[in-house]
């Protein structure tokens, strides 16, 4: 294609050239004739491949033919440049494709040499496998470079899209926060070296992450996890009343979110047993308000329901005497009834089922206290199905371990 387009090219020139040179051609026959009425001019060679008009002695020519013929020669002068251009293109014609080439063999060399330092590490490790291989079968070293050379000339074809990956790959790095929140969500999950851990890192982030909802949340169920396996009254306290005020600040730099708010009300509720008797009611309505906000939020979450329905289930147990403190304080005191939790118990069960031991307890216990005693029966039974691994299931052991007995289970 490229020798076509060349060869085009030159054709064109040269018939570009030849038809300048018929036009000369025909000026000079033409002014061979006219010679004798213009004798004040005559041509002659200005060099190998121009013409030129000298003045010589004769009668003078009007100013318009004048004129005319000093164009003329300039024109000549233009045909004769324009010829020794054509020329000297057509010579270098021949060369310009090889220049072409070697400049176009260059430039993929250094494409090649590039993408050969930038080899992902998925195939350094098919290489380093092929000569481990290599050496198990106890072919030569030549052998195992050969099928590595082999592999590298199969993939070339690759190497762009590779090389263009990993380009994007570094215009957009990987996340380091989420990197950071898939290790915290891993060690919540943990035993209580792992929550611990949890915690420290978080703190030792918390000047660069501090300004993050998502981060934030996370630093409050790390305190709520490490309040619940401390040993001592004043470490408890200390990490409830922490976590609740990083709660605030998650809820307060981002509304929007519904972890933010069930794990603020989760401190709330957590507060309540270190609190006095004012405090405790009024961590209770703050409690309600942040759970209905994250339900209003993720109202797929079974974890708000469970934590609603133990709100409802507390608060239709309260005493006549904690209703009328409550009454005093606030003017209304809260209000739910066994029912209510029942309702909210029952929700996590059809979004996550067998969601929890304790989830099945607060279930016997509703139908229970319902009247319900067939259906709290199967209740106990589910729960007691369920191992008693976590400290969570070991209280609700403690809770079934009364409740089975009353039940005649």
């Amino acid at each position: 294609m490229a020798q076509t387009d060349s060869k085009v090219l030159v054709l064109g020139a040269l018939a570009g050239v030849a038809g300048v040179s018929l036009a000369v051609v025909c000026y000079q026959s033409f002014r061979s004739r006219r010679r004798g009425s213009c004798p004040g001019f005559q041509f002659h060679r200005t060099n190998e491949q121009g013409y030129g008009l000298t003045l010589v002695d004769g009668p003078g020519l009007p100013s318009g033919q004048a004129e005319v013929l000093d164009r003329l020669e300039a024109l000549i002068q233009c045909v004769s440049e324009l010829k020794d251009e054509m020329k000297a293109l057509k010579n270098a014609l021949p060369s310009l494709q090889d220049q072409v080439r070697e400049e176009f063999r260059g430039r993929e060399e250094a494409r090649r040499t590039g993408s050969l330092h930038r080899i992902t590490p998925t195939r350094r490790k098919r290489t380093a496998a092929t000569v481990a291989e290599a050496r198990a079968t106890g072919r030569s070293s030549e052998e195992a470079e050969s099928e590595g050379g082999y592999m590298t000339a199969l993939t070339d074809s690759e190497e762009d899209e590779l090389s263009d990956a990993e380009e994007r790959d570094q215009e957009h790095p990987v996340d380091k926060l989420s990197l950071l929140i898939e290790q915290i969500d891993s060690l919540h999950q943990g035993c209580e070296s792992d929550k611990r851990e949890s915690l420290n890192i978080l703190l030792e982030q918390r000047e660069e992450f501090g300004q993050n909802s998502t981060f934030l949340w996370r630093l409050t169920r790390a305190y709520c996890d490490v309040h619940d396996i401390s040993l001592t009254l004043e470490e408890k306290k200390t990490y409830a009343e922490t976590g609740k005020k990083v709660g605030e600040e998650a809820v307060s730099l981002n509304p929007t979110c519904a972890e933010s708010h069930q794990w603020y009300a989760i401190m709330c509720g957590i507060m309540a047993e270190y609190d006095t008797i004012q405090n405790k009611i009024k961590n209770g309505y703050v409690f309600k308000d942040h759970l209905d906000k994250a339900i209003e939020l993720k109202p797929q979450d079974p974890l708000s329901y469970y934590l609603l329905g133990r709100w409802c289930y507390a608060v239709s147990q309260l005493s006549w005497i904690e209703r009328k403190v409550a009454s005093t304080l606030f003017g209304e005191p809260p209000s739910a009834t066994v029912e209510d939790a029942l309702k909210n118990f029952l929700k996590v069960e059809e979004l996550h089922p067998a969601y929890s031991k304790l989830n099945y307890v607060f279930l016997a216990k509703c139908y229970k206290d319902l009247g319900q005693c067939e259906k709290a029966k199967k209740m106990c039974q589910a729960a007691c199905s369920m191992s008693a691994e976590s400290k969570e299931n070991e209280e609700a052991q403690k809770e079934l371990s009364l409740l089975c007995p009353a039940l005649g289970v």
